[in-house]
């Protein structure tokens, strides 16, 4: 907005206040009195241009931002912990029971025995919040001594842990609450109730799914990955617990019977014939290929509560497999065994399988 307001620009305007019957060459009395004010006159219009973006939504950014999308009841969505399932075996490698508030440690992670699932298997909470204490898994080294105990093991994600919300996602959920606003149990409503259940990455609302006062919900998970039964088992209790369903007693509206469901991952392997440049092989590549198809169908399951069904296009796959160094050519890429694009259901989300080189 005061892109003009440079130094060069402020000084002439005050020179040309001034008589030309002055001296206004540079050395002189009047330039030397005008230019310390037009050097701090710019620089202040620097800083009026930045607070003037920070004072928009759409250029605001850290604490401005946070504060403008306050002010409308979006609030800055804080780190969340992963909570994820151990096992306690004791000697002869039978499972046991621990007791609940031990700490384990895994890495640089530390994770505490939160609830009871069954018999030697346990819910854990990571005291490190964010998408770190998603990413380890195997044994785990009690912090204090536990009798009997002879291994214990971290395996799957039950509800996994959440970064702190991006200026980015931030930006966007205002957008969605201020242009779509939520009301009285319509789709915009189930969208940002669910979404903001930590753990869940983005939700599809099938509205009048069995029939008048019927609702089904779709999640995926905040990694992009199919939701664990017990995410799935959270949301259901919060939106709608399944005991008293369409009694208003969860955060869905009386008479609403909710279904809380989840997206299910279809493996996608992958077949195709490259030209290699001179002296690279095909198991030089193999890695690199597989990143980029990875890639691929993770954009995919993230744009998957935007699209009907979600597709992926043998096109898509070769684009990405040329950005490899040492490829030339792509021929022949077949997904599944076809050589034709792969449509999936609306329910259903790509995850990585196979990828198969030939070539040379």
């Amino acid at each position: 907005m005061y892109e003009h307001m440079t130094f060069d620009f402020i000084l002439q305007r005050m020179l040309s206040r001034v008589s030309d019957t002055i001296d206004k060459r540079e050395g002189s009395v009047i330039y030397d009195a005008c230019a310390p004010a037009a050097a701090e006159l710019a620089q202040m219009y620097i800083e009026l241009d930045v607070n003037y973006n920070l004072s928009f939504v759409d250029t605001a950014s850290g604490e401005y931002l946070s504060r403008r999308t306050s002010e409308f009841g979006v609030n800055k969505a804080g780190a969340t912990p992963a909570e994820r399932k151990g096992l306690f075996y004791g000697t002869g490698n039978t499972l046991m029971d621990v007791m609940l508030g031990g700490r384990y440690a895994i890495g640089d992670l530390t994770f505490a025995v939160k609830e009871r699932i069954s018999a030697g298997t346990y819910r854990m909470a990571c005291e490190t919040p964010g998408t770190v204490g998603n990413e380890q898994f195997g044994a785990l080294l009690p912090i204090d001594y536990v009798a009997n105990l002879s291994r214990a093991v971290l395996v799957e994600v039950l509800v996994p842990g959440e970064d702190e919300e991006s200026d980015d996602a931030l930006r966007q959920r205002f957008y969605a609450a201020v242009n779509e606003p939520a009301f009285g149990g319509n789709v915009s409503d189930y969208k940002q109730r669910v979404n903001s259940i930590p753990g869940v990455g983005a939700t599809k609302v099938y509205p009048v799914w069995q029939g008048g006062g019927t609702v089904k919900c779709t999640i995926i998970a905040a990694d992009w990955t199919p939701p664990s039964q017990t995410l799935v088992d959270e949301v259901q209790t919060i939106m709608d617990p399944t005991v008293n369903g369409g009694q208003g007693i969860g955060q869905a509206p009386i008479d609403h019977l909710v279904t809380i469901a989840g997206v299910t991952g279809l493996t996608i392997n992958v077949e195709t014939t490259l030209t290699l440049a001179a002296g690279v092989t095909p198991g030089q590549v193999q890695a690199d290929v597989e990143a980029v198809v990875a890639s691929y169908l993770l954009e995919l399951r993230r744009d998957w509560a935007n699209q009907q069904q979600l597709i992926v296009r043998t096109a898509q796959v070769d684009a990405r497999i040329l950005t490899v160094t040492g490829i030339e050519d792509v021929a022949g890429t077949e997904i599944n065994g076809d050589a034709t694009n792969l449509t999936l259901g609306a329910d259903e989300i790509p995850t990585a399988g196979t990828v198969t080189i030939h070539g040379g």
